[in-house]
């Protein structure tokens, strides 16, 4: 709640004495005090214009007081005034008054600092910024401790390297550890940034040293949010710490962190896999990423399969189409004989993807074939899998493709002895064939439809009818 000053006192308070310029000051100033959120957020925003009619003067010596003495509100308030006052510089008389605005709202300290820190000498900074940094980093309220933590790459830049090092760096470690999940999380994201943004030299023994401890904690963090936060910047650290390290200190980190029950985690984790790669080279991260993947994808519950299959196409993509083929795609087909029918159609989808990532020539040597063996399988449901596969590829390996090698094994299985299957055969027909050309249509598929149209099975014949339909085939 805004706190109330009494009647008269303040920058406004000129008004007045009959001063008519002065008048819309004391509106404004009104309005801060006024018990209406909104209205206070709108002066708020208006504060360079009262700073401009005042001077820079009086600025200084009334309305940052005022501002200091008699705001003490909500955190979207507080954040607003952070906002405007972190432009102030020039409305208090420039750098050299600059340490003015460190002396207003708890908040607004944090976003000046960084404005006013790239304005001062080494001196000046410990003398007059870093206290107030201090201060924020341990503050009461976990708004302004998470304004620290958000700020933390500009803070870190603005101050330069040496008070970073003796300053920052415990500040950032209590963050880390901070009572309140949305600290640690901002935190958290800041990681890589903070460990890059170090001086070279000394570079490796401080993040050993003073960061991975932290970080080590965070990965078995209580907050899903505090763990998806590192798991999107931790894989970074790689290029920083080098080979040695990541094989050593990060591996089993991102172990950890691919096992983790929040699917963001291990998506985060998967997704920037290249810049390990990078670093420790394919042959590595097979030998220990990889095994967690595969165990991962053969999980006995079908929603952790489930996740695995969705991350593939990333995967592959990071990985490239030789590794995949070698590591990855036996566990692919694998799934589309899953006894659990969610993964053998998020399998099916899986291979449609995987086709336009790795192109028609990679599907026409690799997959197809694989596919069209399971239209002999003696379970049923595998037949059925078959023509999910063709519905979902036609399209993705094209024309040829489609013609000559997946629907000659379509029309082969409208003789099944299933009506399931011979009444998918139906809507396969009348999926693909789109990309058929004419010869193909009225010669071969025509025909079988035809047949299917009469069959004893009621579905069956629906479907065919409904095929010959779209098709314009009657």
């Amino acid at each position: 709640m805004a706190g109330a000053a009494g009647p008269g006192s303040g920058p406004g308070a000129a008004g007045g004495d009959g001063d008519d310029s002065l008048y819309p000051i004391a509106v404004l100033i009104d309005e801060l005090r006024n018990e209406d959120v909104q209205l206070r957020l709108n002066s708020i925003k208006k504060l360079s214009t009262i700073a401009l009619a005042l001077g820079v003067e009086r600025t200084r010596t009334e309305l940052l007081p005022f501002l200091t003495d008699t705001i003490y509100d909500e955190d979207e308030v507080l954040l607003a005034l952070a906002e405007q006052l972190g432009n102030f510089t020039g409305l208090v008389g420039g750098p050299d008054f600059a340490h003015c605005l460190l002396d207003s709202v708890r908040l607004l300290a944090v976003e000046a600092c960084v404005s006013i820190a790239q304005l001062l000498s080494q001196e000046d900074l410990e003398a007059l910024v870093m206290p107030t940094l201090r201060q924020a980093a341990e503050d009461k309220s976990w708004r302004v401790r998470y304004m620290v933590a958000d700020k933390f790459s500009e803070l870190q830049k603005a101050v330069g390297p040496k008070i970073a090092l003796s300053d920052l760096i415990p500040a950032f470690q209590s963050l880390l550890r901070d009572c309140e999940a949305e600290v640690r999380a901002a935190a958290a994201h800041k990681v890589r940034e903070l460990c890059e943004n170090l001086p070279a030299e000394g570079r490796e023994t401080v993040i050993m040293n003073q960061i991975l401890p932290y970080i080590k904690e965070l990965v078995s963090d209580t907050n899903q949010h505090v763990k998806s936060a590192l798991a999107s910047v931790i894989m970074g650290l790689s290029t920083v710490l080098g080979k040695e390290n990541t094989i050593e200190h990060l591996l089993p980190l991102f172990l950890a962190q691919l096992k983790d029950e929040c699917p963001e985690v291990r998506l985060n984790i998967i997704s920037n896999l290249d810049c390990v790669n990078e670093v420790i080279g394919i042959r590595q991260l097979s030998q220990s990423l990889l095994p967690a993947i595969v165990e991962l994808a053969e999980d006995a519950k079908w929603r952790v399969r489930l996740a695995i299959i969705e991350y593939m196409p990333l995967l592959a993509g990071q990985l490239g189409v030789e590794f995949f083929d070698e590591k990855l795609n036996s566990l692919c087909m694998a799934w589309l004989v899953d006894h659990v029918y969610a993964i053998r159609e998020a399998a099916t989808n899986n291979l449609m993807k995987l086709v336009q990532k790795f192109g028609t020539e990679w599907a026409q040597n690799t997959i197809v074939p694989k596919v069209l063996v399971m239209a002999n399988d003696p379970n049923y449901l595998h037949r059925m899998t078959t023509l999910f596969c063709i519905n979902a590829l036609s399209e993705a390996c094209g024309k040829e493709i489609t013609t000559k090698q997946m629907l000659p094994i379509v029309l082969k299985m409208a003789g099944d002895q299933v009506a399931n299957v011979r009444f998918n055969v139906a809507k396969s027909l009348q999926k693909i064939g789109p990309i058929l050309d004419t010869n193909a249509l009225q010669g071969e598929v025509k025909p079988v439809l035809q047949k299917l149209g009469q069959d004893e099975d009621m579905d069956v014949k629906y479907f065919a009818q409904e095929a010959i339909s779209v098709l314009a085939l009657a």
